[in-house]
């Protein structure tokens, strides 16, 4: 192999590294977001179920005062 062809071939090598670099970084980056939405996803479903203990303790109570 000649030296020019040495350099092609190394150039080409970081480059298909550069690209591998870059897709995983991408990659990571989809991870976060999806688990930053899995995330938000779990706090409302937290929220709605304290709203409902909410409802059904504010129920109770005015059962309580209507009962008596």
């Amino acid at each position: 192999m000649t030296e020019t062809g040495g350099k092609r071939e190394l150039h080409w090598k970081k480059q298909l590294q550069k690209r591998g670099d870059k897709d995983r970084k991408r990659e990571r980056e989809r991870e976060r977001e999806r688990e930053r939405e899995r995330e938000r996803e779990r706090e409302r479903e937290r929220e709605r179920e304290r709203e409902g203990e909410r409802e059904r303790e504010e129920e109770t109570e005015r059962d309580r005062q209507t009962g008596m």
